[in-house]
């Protein structure tokens, strides 16, 4: 599976302190936290732990690090990123300031929580469709998308397209609005872009044929049922990867890696999956 990366680009979106900064001041406003600074001496100090109240896959560390960081909280970590979870398992201790631990709480939470339950919903997708290869999608959220697939990594799928920069991916609405053949786009492609792979959609077995003729590496089977989908595989017989997208759920998933595709796609792993339910117990 060497045409997909295992990773995300650091190129791609803000950096993780330009999030965190971003967080940290949605939260605080102009007053900062109006109660802790009412009801707790400055000189104050607390710890808390990250537990785990559910089974999953951990994710978000960095973010959580760097929030720690810039609120002057100390943190000991347990567990990295890509880590099986158990209900109860303590994933960080974190200590310091008692204003700055409390201050950092929530943000944390909203780090771990979403990028977590990335790395689950991707790990449950990865076992239904072995040996099929889960792709991830640009359908993240913005300003996010490093860390999201950082987490879908996380749960063992695997990084697709990090942005519209790394890879051509010749749709209909290209060749319609250009006016190109799909042989033409793939040349283009290949001369002006020799180190990307080329990707063409296909919705029915002649954008197949069509993708296979113009030598694509990879041809997106967008929407076909599971009949077409293994016709596209006997017809390609390994002469281009094969990429099937188009609503997959976990319920499906298995049947579609049953067809012979090298690889499906699956947005939902980034704008749908639920936040995995992880607790900072204040101490005391």
């Amino acid at each position: 599976m060497g045409a997909h990366r295992s990773g995300p680009d650091a190129r791609a979106g803000l950096s993780v302190a330009q999030l965190v900064v971003a967080a940290l001041a949605e939260d605080l406003g102009e007053r900062g936290d109006v109660t802790s600074e009412l009801l707790l001496p400055k000189d104050a100090q607390a710890s808390a732990q990250l537990r785990s109240r559910a089974a999953g896959v951990f994710a978000g560390r960095e973010p959580a690090q760097e929030t720690a960081d810039q609120l002057g909280v100390n943190a000991q970590w347990h567990l990295n990123d890509g880590a099986n979870l158990s209900p109860g398992r303590v994933v960080a201790e974190f200590s310091g300031p008692a204003r700055s631990v409390l201050t950092a709480e929530r943000t944390i939470l909203n780090f771990v929580c979403h990028l977590s339950g990335v790395a689950t919903l991707s790990a449950a997708f990865v076992e239904a469709a072995a040996p099929a290869a889960i792709l991830d999608t640009r359908k993240t959220t913005p300003g996010w998308r490093a860390l999201e697939k950082a987490a879908v990594a996380s749960g063992g799928a695997m990084n697709h397209r990090i942005g519209l920069y790394d890879r051509v991916l010749v749709k209909d609405n290209h060749l319609a609005l250009a006016g190109a053949s799909l042989a033409e786009s793939v040349v283009r492609a290949r001369q002006k872009y020799p180190d990307l792979l080329v990707e063409v959609e296909a919705d029915d077995l002649h954008g197949v044929q069509a993708g296979l003729d113009a030598d694509a590496d990879w041809i997106l089977l967008d929407n076909m049922t599971l009949g077409e989908l293994r016709d596209s595989v006997a017809l390609v017989d390994g002469g281009a990867k094969l990429e099937a997208s188009g609503n997959m759920s976990l319920d499906r998933v298995s049947e579609v890696a049953a067809t012979g595709v090298d690889a499906i796609s699956v947005g939902a792993l980034t704008h749908s999956a639920p936040s995995l339910d992880l607790g900072f117990d204040i101490d005391g």
